[in-house]
């Protein structure tokens, strides 16, 4: 079978999956594109099943997905975390640091961009030392405010994405001072230092750099991500079924 036939082939095993689900969106989904006090589009839902497990329009994830594979199938373009975990290990960084970095967006990339630094914290805190939670959560509010001592300025990309008069919140100006004051604020300014705002996109980092790193600070668990009982193993699974209906 050629190409081209394997193509068609997989579009009406797709199109005969899809004739035979009901699948929705969670509010999540629409949240600030319609209003959420209104109900969702009718479905014709007779003779079909309500999706509850793998969506077929997504690549199927392993049966005990790991870190890398949640990477590999759910996450978006991942240049750029990958991009700056390699400036970490360039400029002589602990591995706490770097594998900071390797996840700080994971959120972002894979779940909801609100708050994702404390998103992707409370995702990967049951698996790392609670150093580098710490780090990936305040990566996010340290971003908004410089520190010379670390040669870091507030970032040129903010002033033309958000405007030249956005002020942070001030629930941002109270993680700050937190943070600012706490054993580990190196080790989270360190992130935002190698957090590449301009990352090249020509320049390729394997995720197999990182193996070593992850292996040794990146407990994963038996079960697979999703399916050990952890407090985000729920968050996990969301991103594994983004469209489980229950």
């Amino acid at each position: 079978m050629d190409g081209l036939s394997r193509a068609e082939l997989l579009d009406h095993e797709l199109a005969e999956a899809m004739d035979k689900l009901v699948i929705v969106k969670s509010a999540i989904y629409t949240s600030g594109e319609c209003d959420p006090r209104e109900p969702p589009p009718r479905q014709d839902t007779a003779g079909r099943l309500h999706l509850m497990g793998h969506d077929p329009r997504l690549p199927q994830m392993p049966a005990k997905p790991t870190l890398f594979d949640f990477f590999n199938y759910r996450f978006g373009p991942a240049a750029h975390m990958l991009q700056s975990a390699r400036l970490a290990l360039k400029n002589g960084c602990s591995e706490k640091v770097i594998l900071a970095c390797l996840v700080h967006d994971c959120s972002a990339a894979g779940f909801i961009r609100a708050d994702h630094g404390y998103w992707a914290a409370q995702l990967v805190a049951p698996y790392v030392d609670e150093e580098v939670a710490f780090a990936v959560r305040y990566h996010q509010v340290l971003r908004f405010y410089p520190d010379e001592a670390f040669g870091y300025k507030y970032p040129d990309s903010y002033v033309r994405l958000f405007g030249a008069d956005y002020k942070p919140e001030p629930y941002l100006d109270r993680a700050h001072e937190y943070c600012r004051n706490h054993k580990w604020y190196e080790t989270a300014r360190l992130l935002t230092v190698n957090d590449l705002y301009s990352f090249d996109p020509n320049l390729q980092v394997e995720l197999e750099e990182f193996t070593d790193i992850v292996g040794r600070n990146f407990r994963q668990p038996d079960e697979g991500l999703g399916f050990d009982d952890s407090p985000s193993a729920h968050m996990w699974r969301t991103i594994n079924w983004p469209t489980r209906f229950l």
